[in-house]
């Protein structure tokens, strides 16, 4: 490979780096190419990317970002899972096909400038998505909605219910 073309992909990986929410390094060594195939294809439905870089083009390109703390992992063969969605979705897709494939090794992660340990991403693997987080929240939101509702239509109730029971009084009288 020429200088030329290193430079176009440090700079590519520099300006996708630059969008990224979640990165996460994870060693490949060994995995058949169908597989990791199979694995990206998951990735890029979930928003997410799955790159294989010389780790010193990689290196270089995580200068000036705040992925920066990765560097410290490249020592061997990595690849970057970069994520520009929902953060949890992409992760549990890497997590369980790390179950599934012990030879991918989920080495590290930087999530809004924070180094991440291998257990801190399994931990956000377990996270609800987004979607059923949203959904929760919005059945929190419409219960108190109509709890209110039945707290307020009480004292009315009450009144109708005891005029009511005041005018079957009077008619027996």
């Amino acid at each position: 490979m020429n200088k030329g073309a290193k430079e176009h992909i440090v700079a590519e990986l520099h300006e996708k780096l630059k969008d990224v929410k979640l990165a996460v390094l994870a060693g490949y060594s060994g995995i058949k190419v169908k597989d990791i195939t199979g694995l990206r294809n998951d990735l890029r439905k979930a928003e997410s990317e799955l790159k294989v870089v010389k780790n010193s083009l990689l290196s270089i390109a995580l200068k000036d970002t705040e992925f920066l703390p990765l560097d410290d992992h490249l020592k061997g063969p990595r690849a970057l899972m970069m994520n520009f969605g929902d953060v949890v979705g992409p992760t549990k897709i890497l997590v369980e096909f790390a179950k599934k494939n012990a030879k991918l090794e989920i080495e590290a992660g930087v999530l809004d400038g924070k180094l991440l340990s291998r257990e801190q991403i399994r931990a956000l693997a377990e996270l609800p998505s987004r979607e059923i987080l949203l959904g929760k929240l919005l059945s929190v939101m419409v219960g108190v909605q109509t709890q209110l509702v039945t707290v307020l239509s009480a004292v009315p109730r009450g009144f109708v219910q005891v005029l009511e029971a005041h005018r079957l009084k009077k008619e027996k009288n």
